[in-house]
């Protein structure tokens, strides 16, 4: 059985976009591209087409891949999220009681996340921790660097 994947409706969205590309415009690419590179004779030494059918095999694989998330994708109805407590969907504005810091995340699942853009898993060391928590509550969370300190300061919607 796979495990549920967990959606925002945003990464929901990204994923069948992506899924879109990679099954008409990529997969044309890249026969139009074996196609060319068989053309060119001797299949034996043609970097082309061996690039092409790696290519190929890695367009292929993502689509199988995505094709496995949508299929065992439960999707966050952001507008219904509780916000009494932290859950997948909420963005959270959290305290570094360590490094003295306001940090804000959105809570998604981990096939979204995606630290650059604000965004940590429910799965990872701190969405684990801060599902759950309430506003004014301090968790703890064991990380690589040692046990860090969060204050829940406010729990909204996701814009």
């Amino acid at each position: 059985m796979d495990q549920k994947k967990i959606l925002t409706y945003e990464g929901l969205r990204n994923l069948e976009t992506e899924l879109q590309d990679l099954k008409v415009v990529k997969r044309k690419e890249v026969s139009q591209k074996i196609k060319e590179a068989r053309e060119q004779g001797d299949l034996s030494e043609n970097a082309e087409y061996d690039a092409a059918k790696d290519e190929q095999r890695d367009i292929e694989a993502r689509i199988e891949e995505i094709e496995k998330i949508l299929k065992n994708a439960e999707v966050v109805v952001e507008d219904e999220v509780d916000l009494d407590k932290i859950s997948v969907g909420c963005q959270v504005k959290i305290y570094d009681c360590e490094f003295d810091e306001e940090l804000n995340y959105k809570i998604v699942g981990s096939t979204e996340a995606s630290s650059l853009k604000g965004k940590i898993s429910n799965e990872s060391p701190v969405g684990k921790a801060l599902i759950g928590a309430k506003v004014g509550d301090t968790i703890e969370v064991e990380t690589q660097a040692g046990t860090m300190k969060y204050k829940v300061l406010e729990i909204q919607r996701s814009n």
